[in-house]
C-alpha cells in the first residue's frame, strides 16, 4: 500500500548522515525531521542510551535553544514561522562517536555536548540555518551566598550524571514546577544556568563555591499551583543562596537565515553535501 499524500507531505526529511561534520562539527548518522501531527502532545527532548534523541512538538526556535544550550530570551530575528511551526526530530549518532557511549539513567535528562553539536549540524543542513552571536549589556541575576547557613552537601558520587555535568531541576526530578529545587552532583555554574531558563534572564554564578554538590529543598504551601518565581526565590534562600538583580553581559544568537525543509523523502547526505 502506498503512503497517503498527507503522510508524504508531513514527512519533511529522513536523512542518512555520514560522520563527516558540517563545518568540522560531528553529525548524526541517521536523522528524521517531520512536521508534528495534531496528535503530538508532549513538548521537549528525550535522550536514550546509545545517544539517540527524540525531540517532539518543538519549533525551530526551541530546537535552536536545545542545540546551542541557550534560552528563549537569547534568540532574536528570523522569519515568524521559526517560532510557530512545530517539528519532530529523531536522530542517532555514529556507533564510534562519544555520544553513542551515553547511557542516561533518565530519558528526561538534557542532551550532552556531543549531541548538541550534532543537532547544530542537522539544523544547518535541513533548515539552512545561518546565525551570528553578539554579546550585549542587559539585565542579569547574580547567584551569590545569602545570609542563611549553606545547605549544600559535597556530592556523594562525583560520577553521577557525568554526561550532563550533574543534575539540577525540580525537587522531585524533571523541570522546576514550583515544588522546590534539587541538585545531584551539581556545580553552582550548572545551577545558575538552569535558573536562567525560569528567571528569563542570564544568571551568573558569583558564589565562589567550587566543586559539585547535592542539595534539595521542598517548597510547601496550600496553593496547589504556586507562583514559580516566588517558589524559586524562596527555595534558593533556604539553601543559603540569593539572587541579586544587576547589569551584565547577555549572549545573544541572531538568526540571519532559515528555510523550511522541503519534503524530499529519503536521501543520502554525501561528503560533497557537507562541503557545499
Amino acid at each position: 500500500m502506498q503512503p497517503s499524500t498527507m503522510a508524504k507531505t508531513k514527512l519533511i526529511g529522513v536523512v542518512i548522515l555520514t560522520a563527516i561534520a558540517l563545518h568540522g562539527q560531528p553529525a548524526f548518522e541517521v536523522a528524521a525531521v517531520k512536521l508534528s501531527g495534531p496528535q503530538s502532545k508532549m513538548i521537549g527532548v528525550l535522550t536514550y542510551p546509545g545517544g539517540r534523541i527524540l525531540a517532539q512538538n518543538l519549533t525551530l526556535s526551541q530546537l535552536i535553544q536545545e542545540a546551542f544550550n541557550v534560552q528563549a530570551f537569547q534568540i532574536t530575528g528570523g522569519p515568524a514561522w521559526i517560532y510557530e511551526l512545530r517539528y519532530d526530530v529523531e536522530a542517532k549518532p555514529p556507533a564510534d562517536s562519544k555520544a553513542a557511549a551515553s547511557h542516561p539513567s533518565n530519558f528526561k535528562l538534557p542532551m550532552n555536548a556531543d549531541e548538541r553539536e550534532m543537532l547544530q549540524t542537522l539544523l544547518a543542513a535541513r533548515f539552512q540555518l545561518k546565525y551570528h552571536k553578539e554579546t550585549r549589556q542587559g539585565p542579569v541575576y547574580l547567584l551569590v551566598k545569602g545570609s542563611k547557613r549553606l545547605k549544600l552537601d559535597p556530592a556523594k558520587d562525583e560520577n553521577d550524571y557525568p554526561w550532563v555535568g550533574g543534575f539540577n531541576g525540580g525537587q522531585k526530578g524533571g523541570a522546576v514546577t514550583g515544588t522546590g529545587i534539587a541538585g545531584i552532583n551539581a556545580s553552582m555554574q550548572l545551577l545558575a544556568l538552569r535558573l536562567s531558563r525560569y528567571m528569563e534572564r542570564p544568571v551568573l554564578d558569583q558564589t565562589g563555591l567550587a566543586g559539585s554538590f547535592d542539595f534539595a529543598y521542598e517548597y510547601r504551601q496550600e496553593d496547589p499551583h504556586p507562583d514559580l518565581i516566588s517558589s524559586i526565590l524562596t527555595s534558593i534562600q533556604e539553601l543559603g543562596l540569593k539572587l541579586e538583580s544587576a547589569k551584565g553581559p547577555v549572549d545573544t544568537l541572531l538568526i540571519d537565515h532559515a528555510d523550511k525543509p522541503s519534503p524530499n523523502g529519503l536521501r543520502r547526505w554525501r561528503r560533497q553535501d557537507a562541503l557545499r
